[in-house]
């Protein structure tokens, strides 16, 4: 886990721009739900409008590019028409894998090595400012920024039918958002598609360039079952209102 002191003042970085790429490819599978779930009411607003807003009330503000399946687009856009959502973003189409997904965001960025690309879950809406902006300066002091927790759990690995007991303060749960310099994100995602890309940190990481962890928060929930959402409203509650 990254500590060290940063340099980069928040000034800095509005004063450039800078991208996230909400990824929303999602079909509700194991929500067992209706329509997916980064559509699923939250406090009464989909969850994928509070994962925008986290972004753009934070104080990067950077330019928002939501990726999504070709068959929710108008969905979309009469859920922003129902819920009066007028926050800029730009709209693409999603790919066979979160990895096609990403390129086909990135394929919108037109920028210089040192442009800033944070690449974040659609469902994980409970995101604070904090971490967002800490993504954004550390990626700018090293390359990449990948938020991540420490597990809270005692864990095991199974090898051959044996399990191995492993060092949990050397685990780390890897969260969104993975943040990174435009110009190695979109060399990286060159490489030919590998099922070992379970993210952005390991297509990179395969490229050949090290990763930088930064400190995340176990509130920062994915939300993938029904009972999240519980969770979800819950914490989104017990936040002071702006």
């Amino acid at each position: 886990m990254n500590e060290q002191n940063l340099t980069s003042p928040i000034s800095h970085l509005q004063s450039q721009k800078n991208y996230a790429i909400i990824v929303a490819g999602g079909t509700g599978t194991r929500m067992q739900s209706a329509v997916p779930k980064q559509f699923l009411l939250l406090n009464g607003l989909p969850v994928l409008m509070h994962t925008i807003l986290a972004f753009m009330q934070s104080a990067i503000k950077p330019d928002i590019i939501l990726v999504l399946p070709a068959a929710y687009h108008n969905y979309w856009k009469e859920l922003c028409h129902t819920h009066q959502f007028d926050t800029p973003h730009q709209l693409v189409t999603g790919g066979e894998a979160r990895f096609h997904s990403v390129k086909n965001g990135l394929d919108l960025i037109a920028a210089d090595d040192d442009t800033l690309v944070a690449i974040h879950d659609a469902v994980r809406p409970l995101t604070s400012g904090y971490i967002i902006e800490k993504s954004y300066q550390q990626a700018r002091e090293h390359g990449s920024a990948v938020v991540a927790v420490k597990s809270r759990d005692s864990v095991r690995q199974l090898i051959n039918n044996r399990s191995v007991s492993l060092l949990r303060d050397q685990i780390y749960l890897i969260q969104t958002p993975q943040t990174f310099k435009a110009g190695l994100l979109k060399k990286a995602y060159e490489q030919a598609y590998s099922e070992n890309f379970t993210d952005d940190a390991s297509v990179v990481e395969q490229y050949g360039a090290e990763i930088h962890l930064t400190e995340g928060s176990h509130q920062n929930i994915k939300i993938t079952f029904p009972e999240d959402v519980a969770i979800a409203e819950l914490l989104l509650n017990k936040k002071p209102q702006a």
